[in-house]
């Protein structure tokens, strides 16, 4: 199991303890990020009375971690992390016919139709875009809005975001964080400040947010219009506190601008009309489909990608079947 850095601790558990469950030992490499979250599944599993040997953690370099998976007796790789690094998982698996799961980038959309409650919906999409500063899997990083309640949504949004205090993780005032380092910081201001360039408007006021400096990991949050797809903000993985927003004419065209994207984790569709939610769901190439929310996850639901998004499934009995090995038996007890 190689684990991401963000949500260090869900993360690794959804994968580490349903392949203890399942019978196998797991064998744990951390982000360089959060290496210490590793030793403490070790002690837990420890004080548990886990046998010894049944879940080990190790901490790597990436190119220990790429032999490990080349030479090692592994029959199962679990990634969480970039496209990039799941590109390296399967070079170093390749030609070993080892089973993978990967869950990779996204780039998750939201749909915002007429009859939806624009003051809830506007609270589920601003939070679902900015928890954890927009650094989530699934977060949603693009919205599209029925062209009749665009104007009200935003203006719901931006009093939203208004609202958000940057700082410090570890000062009880703050509600909105840094993201992981400045490098991940500059991808997201690159990303506002080309779509800026490039025709979109900003709608946050970036001095209201003092904490918010160049060169440094704390990024005012921003709510972006007049956006399309060939920008960066509405096509790549922004992975921080910025959201482009996009007017469309009806579910045909909503449905097609969540399709345009190299990614497919989730989705979420805000209407008051259930059937017509089923039926737009059914259209989109995700892995997840919400209705009137965001982000959220049951043990009893399969966790899975497509497109660029990854590949196989964590999670709900499909996820258990990725852990185990099917053998048949067929006896005949007659001659």
């Amino acid at each position: 199991m190689i684990a991401p850095w963000n949500y260090p601790y869900l993360t690794a558990i959804n994968s580490v303890i349903p392949a203890i469950m399942a019978g196998n030992s797991v064998v744990l490499k951390h982000s360089a990020q959060t290496p210490l979250c590793a030793e403490q599944f070790a002690c837990a599993f420890a004080k548990a009375g886990l046998p010894d040997g049944v879940f080990q953690y190790l901490h790597l370099t990436h190119a220990a971690t790429a032999k490990i998976l080349s030479d090692g007796d592994i029959d199962h790789a679990v990634f969480t992390g970039s496209v990039e690094g799941g590109a390296a998982v399967e070079r170093a698996l390749a030609g070993r016919f080892k089973c993978v799961g990967l869950e990779l980038g996204g780039k998750d959309p939201a749909y915002i139709r007429q009859d939806a409650d624009i003051e809830k919906a506007a609270a589920s999409c601003v939070d679902g875009a900015f928890f954890n500063s927009g650094q989530s899997c699934c977060g949603i990083e693009r919205i599209y809005v029925h062209q009749q309640v665009f104007d009200e949504f935003v203006e719901q949004a931006c009093r939203l975001i208004n609202d958000y205090r940057l700082g410090r993780s570890d000062d009880p005032e703050t509600t909105l964080g840094p993201v992981i380092n400045a490098k991940a910081a500059g991808r997201v201001r690159r990303h506002i400040d080309e779509a800026i360039a490039a025709g979109a408007k900003a709608h946050i006021d970036a001095g209201i947010f003092p904490a918010a400096r160049v060169g440094s990991a704390y990024v005012a949050p921003q709510l972006l219009t007049q956006v399309d797809h060939s920008m960066a903000v509405m096509s790549e993985e922004s992975f921080g506190p910025v959201v482009g927003v996009m007017a469309v004419a009806d579910d045909q065209q909503a449905t097609g601008h969540m399709n345009d994207s190299a990614f497919g984790l989730t989705a979420c569709i805000y209407t008051n009309d259930i059937e017509q939610a089923e039926s737009i769901a059914e259209q989109l190439d995700t892995g997840t489909v919400l209705v009137n929310r965001c982000d959220y996850l049951d043990p009893a639901l399969a966790w899975t990608g497509v497109k660029q998004s990854g590949r196989g499934c964590s999670l709900s009995v499909l996820g258990y079947e990725q852990l185990t090995r099917p053998k048949s038996f067929y006896i005949k007890h007659n001659l």
